[in-house]
């Protein structure tokens, strides 16, 4: 199939827009008191409201702090917040909708023509968003042997869905997009945004045309995407087949598909609903929302600074790179962990280097949550900064300090890790050194100067690795050259 660039060389392109679903970090549903944790056995956190069972009506009950996140999520996308809004049924009568109906706002949104910027691959972009309305999550058909059986534990589970314009051109474009929208979720709070889960995921709405057209082309529906990789992929394929088929046909069928990631390739699922086909009506047991003006600017007080604007704070301040910089905004925690570290370090590249290549590696999870607190690495990334330890050894003590609050220094000295800075011993382990390689000795005095690496390292053996590197490095040099010298006066 053809890729981006492939597609490109034809004089055809993809447009692409996406439907974001990101189920809301709260603790019940959006019209009842049941638990919306994750893995409960089946059916074992849902009630007749949520499973949509005879005479199971919502009643006018709604999650408050739902509709907060709903608008914060508006706010942080620069959104037009609605002053009035209110909840539609949309109809559609699929085995994971018990009720017949799923609960969501077509006419009157909460919020309205904002816009996401991000980098994708380096270029500025900008996506506009179209909408962010507040729905209820549908249930989990989960297929056995015996057949498909219904778990309706997330049936009711608030989610926004957070539709873009067709502003996007290709999958790696996409990727990049939900990267910075999860990270601009999780910032705020608003949703847990884990993928494995199905709490963020997303459908691509993409079709085909000649570059320079203006008109859309028919565009196919990619269900319920829940990886960056896969939409990239799905996106990719996609487009090559709807090329395919245009060629061949001269038109493409509007179809709703779902991406199969083993066989690299979409799917049928069904015909593409029409908006007619959900027949949207008002939903009546539900009373209108009504946002105040002061509710709004509440909530905006409560925006924390963006992962744009951190960036960008954190290059200026620090000099690291846009990919550090990226890395430390993309989980939530991990930004506040290095400026703690970093302000009680006098080597705050240090900090970032044993942050991102070390302490990661221990706590990859979700949320950053250290074993090792900022003044631990504070005072790590300042012992290596000076010398006292070298940085492999700093790398080797940062696990040992985990779950502990021991001091680094301490640790390093129990341990006769420090580093050895005394000149006596240091010329004793180059003269041994050389005794024992006559061989890189001999090359280095001939001229071959990356022959010092042998015997630097075979010094640093013989030190147990705690020599000062920079000192060994100049009692070898000094050694050799003197024993140079004394050579060539014999001549």
């Amino acid at each position: 199939m053809n890729d981006g660039g492939a597609l490109r060389r034809q004089g055809y392109e993809a447009v692409v827009g996406l439907e974001v679903h990101a189920e809301l970090k709260t603790r019940t549903k959006l019209f009842c008191g049941c638990s919306t944790a994750f893995g409960a056995p089946p059916n074992t956190q849902c009630c007749p409201v949520c499973a949509g069972l005879p005479g199971g009506l919502v009643a006018g009950r709604l999650n408050r702090r739902a509709v907060e996140l709903a608008l914060l999520a508006g706010l942080a996308l620069g959104c037009d917040i609605a002053g009035y809004s209110h909840m539609d049924r949309k109809h559609y009568f699929y085995p994971d909708l018990p009720r017949g109906y799923q609960l969501s706002q077509d006419g009157e949104p909460l919020c309205r023509g904002g816009y996401l910027e991000f980098a994708a691959a380096g270029v500025p972009t900008r996506v506009r968003i179209a909408r962010v309305h507040l729905e209820e999550d549908a249930g989990k058909l989960l297929h056995t042997p015996q057949g498909a059986m219904l778990d309706c534990n997330r049936c009711g589970v608030p989610l926004i869905e957070i539709v873009t314009e067709p502003d996007l051109r290709s999958g790696a474009g996409a990727a990049a997009f939900l990267r910075e929208l999860r990270a601009v979720l999780l910032a705020c709070g608003i949703s847990d945004c884990r993928m494995q889960e199905g709490s963020l995921r997303c459908d691509v709405n993409l079709s085909v045309r000649r570059i320079g057209e203006e008109t859309l082309g028919t565009r196919t529906e990619i269900k319920n995407i829940n990886s960056f990789a896969f939409v990239e992929k799905a996106i990719a394929y996609e487009a090559g087949r709807q090329l395919e088929e245009l060629v061949r046909t001269g038109q493409v069928r509007q179809r709703t598909l779902r991406y199969n990631p083993a066989a690299g390739r979409t799917e049928v699922m069904r015909d593409k609903e029409r908006a007619a086909d959900y027949r949207f009506l008002r939903e009546p047991d539900v009373p209108e929302l009504c946002v105040s003006r002061a509710t709004v600017e509440r909530l905006r007080r409560e925006l924390p600074e963006l992962p744009a604007a951190r960036r960008a704070r954190l290059q200026t301040a620090y000099g690291m790179r846009a990919e550090d910089a990226a890395t430390l905004t993309a989980l939530p925690g991990l930004a506040e962990f290095f400026g703690q570290a970093a302000a009680a370090s006098a080597y705050p590249d240090l900090v970032l280097n044993l942050l991102l290549s070390d302490l990661l590696r221990i706590c990859p999870g979700e949320p950053f949550v250290s074993p090792v607190s900022p003044g631990q690495l504070a005072e790590l990334a300042d012992l290596a900064g000076e010398g006292s330890v070298n940085r492999s050894t700093a790398k080797r003590l940062l696990p040992r300090l985990a779950g502990t609050q021991e001091s680094p220094r301490a640790l390093a000295e129990r341990e006769q890790l420090t580093q050895i800075r005394d000149p006596g011993r240091i010329a004793a382990w180059a003269a041994q050194a050389v005794a024992e390689l006559p061989r890189p000795a001999a090359d280095y005095r001939s001229g071959r100067s990356n022959a010092l690496q042998a015997l630097q390292g075979r010094l640093m053996a013989l030190s147990g690795g705690r020599a000062d590197p920079v000192q060994a490095a100049q009692a070898l040099r000094a050694l050799l050259e003197t024993n140079r010298e004394e050579e060539e006066s014999h001549v």
